[in-house]
């Protein structure tokens, strides 16, 4: 079918799709970095708990006890904060910025199956990537221009 409707719904489902598959990773890892700082909480509870179970002890192995417990808290929260939650949001843009390319590729082709000129429908492509990764005017042209004729 030669019907730009039926082709953009078409795309704008593989499109979907695509999202989808890479927000369902993204937001499982930024999940695991939100509930970290519980399992910190759960192992500072524990520490206390053994510290309570050592009260007699000299402050020397009370003071080692509660540090202890302390790392778990620490290390929890350092975890979620700086290595779980930032690598959820890193892996959410990457796929944003994936599916910047298959908009890309979806604005060209429908711009071409409604009867723009080639060089329109470049543009129309263009104009949909990120501004640092936008190839300028004269370098479509050029590449365009070296592109082998058929």
């Amino acid at each position: 079918t030669e019907n730009p409707f039926e082709i953009e719904a078409l795309m704008d489902k593989d499109i979907e799709t695509h999202h989808s598959e890479g927000h369902a990773i993204s937001s499982s890892v930024t999940a695991l970095g939100d509930a970290l700082p519980a399992f910190g909480i759960v192992a500072a509870v524990l520490g206390i708990i053994v510290t309570m179970g050592s009260i007699a002890e000299p402050p020397e192995i009370l003071g080692g006890l509660i540090a202890a417990a302390l790392v778990g808290t620490f290390f929890g929260i350092f975890v979620a904060y700086g290595l779980f939650s930032p690598m959820g949001k890193n892996l959410e843009q990457y796929a944003e910025a994936d599916g910047k390319y298959y908009d890309c590729m979806k604005q060209g082709l429908l711009a071409h199956l409604q009867g723009y000129a080639p060089a329109i429908s470049v543009e129309f492509a263009r104009k949909t990537l990120y501004s640092h990764e936008r190839p300028s005017f004269l370098e479509v042209e050029e590449a365009c221009n070296e592109a082998p004729t058929v």
